[in-house]
């Protein structure tokens, strides 16, 4: 992605400052490459509400982002970095998948309501991204199975279009293997819900 010219944001000052806050929270080996810029300016300019950058690069900002990529190339560091840029009205929770499944295992069913319908009790609705999705399993409360991440994202697809929730997701999984996973009703949802934003497959593991 170019920026556009009547952007009014420095996308170079910013992926600078992004270095500097990288390194400082992740230490010095933190490092950006000239071949991330493209989804990087991608990734900036929907948490920075820029409008004219995100219709020139077709994102929807009424949806969430579907970060994915390789297994170890940052997607996780790069979501941690986001809320830093994040606008106040659009500032989000980063929870693992596999914290939510544990929390699964102790609270049972209301692990679901907490991240989904049970929000309605709050004063506000809450923006979360959800942390690798597709490391976390299937897991049984009292006997009972439940695919925790697919009832949840549900859920969350009901508050998006009543409430306009946003929910943000990063992953390892290709299309398929999310079908496979958490079956063709999740994946369709998932579809109205994200703007997919992906790593090149050959980027390398950064850990």
């Amino acid at each position: 992605m170019h920026p556009s010219p009547t952007s009014q944001y420095n996308y170079p000052e910013i992926i600078a400052w992004l270095q500097s806050k990288g390194m400082e929270l992740f230490g010095k080996k933190f490092t950006i490459s000239p071949a991330d810029h493209l989804w990087i300016h991608q990734l900036v300019a929907y948490f920075l509400r820029d409008e004219k950058a995100c219709l020139q690069n077709n994102i929807d900002l009424e949806k969430g982002i579907l970060l994915a990529g390789p297994i170890g190339c940052g997607k996780t560091t790069w979501m941690h970095l986001m809320k830093f840029v994040a606008q106040t009205n659009h500032k989000f929770i980063l929870k693992s998948c596999r914290e939510v499944s544990f929390e699964f295992i102790q609270e049972g069913y209301q692990t679901i309501h907490k991240y989904s319908i049970g929000q309605l009790y709050h004063a506000e609705l809450r923006n979360y991204c959800f942390d690798d999705l597709g490391v976390e399993s299937n897991l049984k409360y009292y006997g009972n199975e439940c695919n925790v991440m697919a009832e949840i994202m549900l859920s969350r697809y009901d508050l998006f279009v009543s409430k306009k929730l946003i929910t943000h997701i990063t992953t390892n999984l290709s299309a398929s293997e999310i079908e496979s996973t958490y079956g063709n009703r999740v994946r369709s949802r998932m579809r109205e819900m994200f703007n997919l934003i992906a790593f090149p497959p050959n980027s390398l593991d950064k850990r």
